[in-house]
């Protein structure tokens, strides 16, 4: 009695064992969106997008306050990287969208230069009045977002992304105006990290609401 027992406990043991084991060849227990490798080069891409971002917008920064003469070629080259990330969102929302978040982050570069202007100038009101367009634009750029993916990107966490862009990047700036180089670097390696989380927010974001391009 005890040996049949023991030979049905072990024969439902299997079974559950080889069902698991099925299920895992299958990929319908372990497999998620942000798992598969298309998703990995979605977020390898969007984070190099994101963080050319930033290093065009350190050596624009940087060419504006010291280097005039090179102003236009990486400023160009910055807004380059605009129409790229504008792109990389078309085959998930279309190009009319790709070409609004162009538009968009384009007025997020253009609207640097009466920040840095206004700072190289030591006018305040100006610099009040410019820093205000440019957290505009940045929740206007939040707002887009969220309302392209609400579940996975909503207001509160873009709007806190874009803002803290703005301030980092505002305090950085001062610091390469300043001659402080020591604080603009630190600055700036902390700016590229939270670039590089609203990289990763943007990529998983798009996965978890497409899954079937995953």
């Amino acid at each position: 009695m005890r040996t049949a027992t023991t030979a049905r406990i072990a024969a439902a043991l299997l079974a559950i064992t080889i069902g698991a084991c099925a299920e895992d060849i299958s990929g319908t227990s372990n497999d998620t969106p942000i798992t598969s490798s298309k998703y990995i080069e979605l977020n390898q891409a969007m984070r190099k997008l994101w963080s050319d971002h930033m290093h065009w917008t350190l050596a624009t920064v940087d060419a504006f306050f010291n280097e005039p003469s090179q102003v236009e070629t990486k400023l160009n080259r910055l807004l380059d990287n605009q129409k790229e990330i504008g792109a990389a969102i078309v085959p998930y929302y279309g190009q009319a969208a790709g070409d609004k978040l162009t538009a968009l982050l384009t007025v997020h570069i253009q609207q640097a230069v009466p920040v840095l202007q206004a700072a190289q100038n030591n006018d305040r009101a100006a610099l009040d009045k410019a820093l205000a367009d440019w957290y505009k634009n940045a929740n206007d750029i939040a707002t887009f977002l969220s309302e392209a993916n609400p579940k996975n990107w909503p207001t509160s966490v873009t709007e806190h992304h874009l803002s803290t862009h703005i301030t980092q990047t505002t305090e950085y700036a001062v610091n390469i105006l300043k001659g402080d180089y020591s604080a603009s670097t630190k600055g700036f390696e902390e700016a590229l990290q939270h670039m590089l989380m609203l990289a990763d927010l943007l990529a998983k974001g798009i996965a978890e609401q497409f899954p079937d391009k995953f």
